[in-house]
């Protein structure tokens, strides 16, 4: 019988923790699992909640994190064939998630999956359209481009053997990984019927921050790519009013008339400050990354 590993990065989650962790001991599955939590120095009631499950706690400084080092130690830690990853800040749509997650690896061609993403009363109708358009409603069994989300993926631990998680990057890990597994041979799928549900509850200024971080990560993984200012004006303007026009369409244009041109201006301005930044990832900038007041959602 197949084992899968549960990998899950956590900080300060206990809002969310419970839920997810309720979500995952009611799959309902035909292999053993185990589940790992990734812990970068929570002080709330994180580790407490986690404690009622039947959880393996790997513990790091605040001061190692970086996206891929958190993932490469869960794995580590995990036993399985294959590591699934999930966000704390996310729960399973339901209980057939994680079987559907691992379906696609009959296909010996598939060395990742990722699941779907939608959001709750809390996403900023703008992230609710990103989510509806990075993943779709139909799967795509293999998929010709590298694009994955380890909010919710799964990979072959014998993969990641041989090649581990970029540690230095700022974010995109999960694309880095995807774009040399393929390079490999291997192909990624997309499971639509492997659903979670995303708690995106975030500032502008962490929107900002987040895709500038996100920026900086894909400037260098695809290095022929550019960003400059009048892009930034140009998917900033065409952004909002295809934004309005669903709006309209939805019934909710009033209620996010101002709501919708302040997630895209700091979404694209965030974007184009990570294509700018030449220099190295000060211990200041890894500050403002990964320890804001309010931390990043991992």
């Amino acid at each position: 019988m197949k084992k899968v590993s549960i990998v899950i990065r956590s900080y300060n989650e206990e809002s969310h923790i419970g839920r997810l962790l309720q979500g995952i001991v009611s799959q309902a599955v035909d292999f053993d699992y185990e589940i790992i939590l990734v812990d970068s120095g929570s002080t709330d009631g994180t580790l407490d909640i986690a404690g009622r499950f039947p959880v393996k706690i790997v513990r790091i400084r605040p001061g190692d994190f970086s996206f891929g080092y958190s993932l490469n130690r869960g794995i580590e830690a995990g036993s399985g064939e294959f590591m699934v990853f999930i966000s704390a800040h996310c729960y399973p749509e339901n209980g057939n998630w994680l079987q559907n997650m691992i379906r696609p690896f009959e296909n010996g061609e598939i060395g990742l999956v990722y699941g779907k993403q939608r959001g709750n009363t809390v996403t900023r109708y703008s992230e609710h359209r990103i989510f509806g358009k990075q993943f779709p409603d139909t799967s795509i069994p293999v998929q010709d481009i590298p694009f994955c989300n380890n909010a919710n993926a799964a990979i072959r631990k014998a993969l990641w053997e041989k090649v581990t998680y970029d540690e230095s990057v700022t974010g995109l890990e999960d694309l880095a990984w995807a774009k040399a597994v393929c390079e490999m041979g291997y192909r990624v799928s997309y499971n639509a019927d492997a659903g979670i549900i995303h708690i995106h509850n975030e500032t502008y200024r962490q929107i900002c921050n987040r895709y500038r971080r996100e920026a900086i990560a894909y400037r260098s993984i695809f290095k022929e790519e550019t960003f400059g200012f009048f892009t930034f004006l140009r998917l900033t303007v065409l952004n909002v009013f295809s934004d309005y026009s669903h709006a309209i369409g939805d019934g909710v244009f009033f209620k996010n008339l101002f709501a919708i041109p302040l997630f895209r201006v700091n979404q694209f301005w965030g974007t184009y400050k990570g294509y700018r930044y030449k220099d190295h990832i000060s211990p200041e900038l890894r500050q403002i990354f990964y320890y804001p007041v309010k931390r990043e959602k991992r």
